[in-house]
């Protein structure tokens, strides 16, 4: 089975036992059946701590990285290509014990990418969630930008292509 075609269930097992979670104190406590939401835990330990000995900000921003993906791509289905684009994080406070992060999709989020892939051209959607201590303290704020485009099926165009991009297969970003 590939993951693509995984269970929310099925992944959130398989990332929880992904070596750079599992070493790393990350742990997905919840992905929704439907794919609409995801909540992380990292728990601070001797081996994801930094010189100070709060939460190492590698830990922090991987507890966050694929989540808006799989869920955009999962919610968007199989007539999408979606790949992260771009990552921001801000680090606010020091992050001392667990952390949490929670990530949802929302339906006007979705239809907002439809409506801009329509007619073949990209979307460039930018998300936003918090990772908050357990006393709900801001530990850092994170920025994920996606790249969406509805895949070319017969009957329409296929997207502009450089000399170069034709020559790699990839078309261009225009």
């Amino acid at each position: 089975m590939s993951r693509r075609s995984m269970s929310p269930r099925g992944l959130r097992r398989a990332m929880n036992w992904w070596p750079p979670y599992l070493f790393a104190g990350v742990r997905v406590v919840h992905l929704a059946e439907d794919w609409s939401s995801a909540r992380v835990r990292l728990r601070l330990r001797r081996f994801n701590t930094n010189y100070v000995g709060t939460h190492f900000g590698g830990s922090l921003f991987s507890m966050s990285d694929p989540f808006w993906m799989l869920l955009v791509m999962n919610r968007l289905g199989r007539d999408y290509i979606v790949w992260d684009k771009a990552g921001e994080i801000d680090f606010v406070s020091p992050g001392r014990g667990d952390v949490f992060a929670e990530f949802k999709v929302t339906e006007e989020q979705l239809e907002e990418i439809r409506e801009a892939t329509a007619d073949g051209g990209k979307a460039l959607p930018w998300f936003e969630n918090e990772v908050v201590a357990a006393d709900g303290t801001v530990v850092a704020r994170v920025r994920k930008q996606l790249y969406v485009r509805r895949k070319h099926r017969a009957g329409r165009p296929e997207p502009e292509r450089t000399e170069s991009a034709a020559a790699t297969g990839h078309p261009t970003e225009g």
